[in-house]
């Protein structure tokens, strides 16, 4: 899923809110909206869709020849005897192009550690998938303090090898902004972001694509500063949302 530095992302995911049929028809609605903006074609705006895993094979066909990268919301570590899991290598061959990694979900709930996280971050990219790491701080704090907990994150996820991290888009969910009733402000996002980028610089990678996630919804993509697209939830399960914020994404791209 490679782009240009000043590519903008524009995604969501469905989480487990929809069942497999409503899921369908929210998809038929969201290829709707994509087509409805031919200018997506050119590539400047990406738009993906992370839904549940059943729904993967029908959605593949579902969005074949339009402008929507498919997602999965999570994989395994590799191939084998892992009862329950889903390999990289099936997800691509299901013609996934990114993966979710890494959610806050996934570290409170289900116990996966920074190792676990590096060890599918890698298989990801070997399967030449792109990781969507999920990444943000559990509490309000200062910009800075923030910045570092995120970069000592992709730090980990990457086993410290800087070239794996160029095949990463990075998800900054704050954990304390997921499911609140507003986002986190456009400020502290962005204050987060310049540092964190400022990190990132030392090990050339200023230009990671850095996307906010968490209670985002229309109206806030405008007032971000150095973030490359938004990772919506449940505002984005209606779809006319959707088309909002990728015409908000174009009006930005002047």
């Amino acid at each position: 899923m490679l782009s240009a530095p000043d590519t903008l992302f524009i995604g969501v995911s469905t989480k487990m809110y929809m069942g497999y049929a409503q899921s369908l028809a929210w998809l038929e609605q969201l290829v709707a909206e994509v087509d409805a903006r031919p200018a997506l074609a050119a590539g400047r705006v990406v738009p993906f869709v992370i839904p549940s895993f059943p729904v993967l094979p029908a959605a593949a066909t579902m969005l074949e020849g339009t402008s929507l990268v498919l997602g999965a919301q999570n994989c395994g570590w590799s191939d084998g005897p892992w009862t329950g899991e889903v390999s990289p290598s099936m997800l691509a061959e299901l013609g996934v192009g990114l993966v979710e990694i890494g959610h806050s979900e996934r570290r409170r709930y289900f116990a996966e550690d920074e190792a676990m996280i590096a060890l599918k971050v890698g298989a990801a990219v070997d399967s030449g998938l792109t990781p969507l790491l999920c990444v943000g701080e559990l509490e309000v704090s200062e910009p800075a303090v923030a910045a570092d907990t995120v970069f000592r994150q992709i730090k980990a996820a990457v086993s410290g090898d800087w070239s794996v991290a160029s095949h990463l888009v990075i998800a900054y969910e704050p954990v304390w902004a997921i499911g609140a009733p507003e986002p986190a402000s456009a400020g502290y996002v962005s204050k987060v972001a310049a540092a964190l980028r400022g990190t990132l610089g030392q090990h050339g990678l200023a230009g990671m694509p850095i996307i906010y996630g968490g209670s985002a919804k229309p109206g806030l993509m405008p007032q971000l500063d150095g973030v490359s697209g938004l990772f919506l939830g449940r505002f984005a399960h209606d779809a006319t949302n959707f088309g909002r914020v990728l015409d908000e994404a174009f009006a930005g791209r002047g």
